[in-house]
């Protein structure tokens, strides 16, 4: 089958405080590698020939910042910024309010929705995963559970489930652009909020999402051990 490449937008999530990990400021700024670490994912976006346009979504007061990483990262993606809300999941509303044109003059076909906490996104899976959200619907790369986990009965009782069908999902998460801001729209009527992007399209859009093999290094840093341990 024939992939028309370039058809895809990368929204960038970076407005989070970095409370976790300890950091007085957006620790999506913070040095990782020589580098901000938001830095590295945009980096990977714009390297995607599928990629015509990025999105960043970060706060007020990071501008300044954002503006100077995306001059140092020598980006030639048209790129824009966007305010966060409150929560992920208005900030993924957010960044998809500011494509919606597009989307709806067919412009765009699939978005990637990306956390910024994540800088070893790899361009091969991030080719993997277009291709298959092109093929399927959705998709997103996913990681078996490396500990034991167990449900607890109405009697109390422990039962260990089958850690083989049990996976945790990684950014980024790909899906086709019009079902995905209709999603956003169903949520935003019914009141909810979804933890990540593949919650939402679960409950509000007919999507088929496809598990994709996650790649270990495209770890979340999020406490201060993960910074500690980039440095070492």
């Amino acid at each position: 089958m024939e992939f028309d490449e370039g058809r895809a937008a990368g929204i960038l999530l970076a407005g989070g405080k970095g409370s976790r990990a300890r950091f007085s400021g957006n620790k999506a700024f913070v040095d990782v590698g020589g580098s901000p670490m938001i830095s590295h994912s945009l980096k990977t976006l714009d390297r995607s020939p599928w990629v015509v346009e990025l999105v960043m979504v970060i706060r007020p007061q990071d501008r300044g910042m954002a503006e100077e990483v995306v001059a140092g990262s020598e980006i030639t993606t048209p790129w824009r910024m966007v305010t966060g809300g409150r929560s992920r999941h208005r900030s993924e509303f957010h960044g998809l309010e500011a494509l919606s044109d597009r989307i709806r003059d067919g412009q765009l076909d699939l978005v990637a929705i990306h956390d910024a906490a994540r800088p070893f996104l790899s361009s091969s899976l991030l080719e993997t995963l277009f291709r298959d959200a092109h093929l399927h619907g959705g998709a997103v790369p996913t990681m078996t559970l490396e500990a034991p986990v167990f449900s607890v009965s109405d009697d109390g009782d422990l039962v260990a489930l089958g850690q083989d069908r049990l996976h945790r999902a990684q950014t980024p998460q790909v899906f086709r652009a019009p079902e995905l801001v209709a999603a956003y729209h169903r949520a935003r009527e019914a009141g909810f909020e979804g933890v990540d992007t593949a919650e939402t399209v679960s409950r509000f859009s007919d999507l088929t999402t496809r598990a994709v093999p996650g790649d270990p290094a495209n770890v979340k840093l999020t406490f201060p051990e993960d910074f500690r341990t980039q440095d070492t």
